[in-house]
């Protein structure tokens, strides 16, 4: 369905096909080996395409390397 997709996030070329509309050929969601974004093609190309991806939400490899871990998720509180 795509010819050799760079993620729109930060241009890795590593993209991995993760699931395809139960109708072929319709559209397939895709997700980035490195930034790990997810984007299904049908979207509009501000969502899949690199040169339309808004500069301001675009990652560089310094900006990934540099990224604080995201916290864990605290467990629910018990409801006594």
């Amino acid at each position: 369905m795509t010819d050799s997709p760079i993620c729109p996030r930060c241009a890795h070329p590593t993209v991995e096909h993760v699931f395809a509309s139960p109708v072929p050929g319709v559209w397939e969601v895709l997700r980035c080996g490195l930034c790990l974004y997810m984007w299904r093609t049908a979207e509009p190309t501000r969502r899949t395409r690199r040169a339309d991806y808004p500069a301001e939400f675009r990652l560089t490899p310094e900006d990934i390397r540099n990224t604080a871990e995201v916290p864990p998720v605290p467990p629910l509180r018990s409801r006594g």
